[in-house]
C-alpha cells in the first residue's frame, strides 16, 4: 500500500459508527491484540461512543481528524486521532490506526498532520497529550517523535465507564508534550 495517496479530513457526525469502529478496534478485544496500541490487558469496556464522538465534533476548535486510502473503490478509514485546543495547547488523543496495518508508517504520517493542524491552522506552538503510565512502549513511540515526558501525572478516572473498566488499581496518564 502506498501512502502517498493518503488523504485527510476532519470528520463529520456521518462518520461517526466508522471513527468508533477503528477506535473499539485498535483498542479492545481480540482485533485491537494484532496490533501493538491495544489497552486489553489493562482496561475491559468501551474506549469511546457515539456520544463521545458527536461531543467532540460539537466543540469549537476540536476535531477528529480522519486518514483515508482510496484504492478505486471509495475512500477506507484507516486511522483518526481527536486534536483540540485545551488550556492553551494542542491536544493529541484518541489516536487509532486500523490494527493490521500498524508499523507501516500511517501513525506517524497522522501525527505530522495533527501538528502541523495545531501548529498552522490554530497558531499553537505546543501539542500536548496523556498516555496511560504503564505504556511504556507507547510513551517511547512518542519520544521518539520529539515529546517531552514532563513529569506531570493526572489521576485515572476509576469509576467512570465511559474510559473503561480498570483491570489494575495503579493507572494514571502521564503528560507528554512537544514544542511545534
Amino acid at each position: 500500500m502506498s501512502l502517498d495517496a493518503l488523504t485527510f479530513r476532519p470528520a463529520t457526525l456521518a462518520d461517526t459508527d466508522a471513527v468508533v469502529a477503528l477506535v473499539e478496534s485498535a483498542y479492545r478485544g481480540d482485533s485491537g491484540r494484532r496490533g501493538w496500541t491495544t489497552e486489553s490487558d489493562l482496561l475491559d469496556g468501551r474506549r469511546t461512543g457515539a456520544d463521545e464522538i458527536h461531543a467532540v465534533l460539537a466543540k469549537p476548535q476540536n476535531m477528529i481528524l480522519l486518514a483515508e486510502l482510496d484504492d478505486g473503490s471509495g475512500p477506507r478509514l484507516l486511522a483518526c486521532a481527536h486534536i483540540a485546543i485545551e488550556d492553551g495547547a494542542g491536544y493529541f488523543g484518541m489516536f487509532s490506526v486500523d490494527p493490521g496495518l500498524q508499523n507501516g508508517g500511517i501513525g506517524k504520517r497522522v501525527l505530522a498532520q495533527a501538528e502541523r493542524v495545531v501548529r498552522e491552522q490554530w497558531q499553537t506552538p505546543t501539542m500536548r497529550m496523556t498516555v496511560i503510565n504503564v505504556r511504556e512502549e507507547l510513551i517511547q513511540y512518542y519520544v521518539r517523535r520529539g515529546y517531552l515526558r514532563t513529569g506531570r501525572f493526572k489521576p485515572f478516572p476509576y469509576g467512570d465507564a465511559r474510559f473503561g473498566l480498570p483491570k489494575r488499581d495503579d493507572l494514571s496518564f502521564e503528560v507528554l508534550e512537544k514544542s511545534l
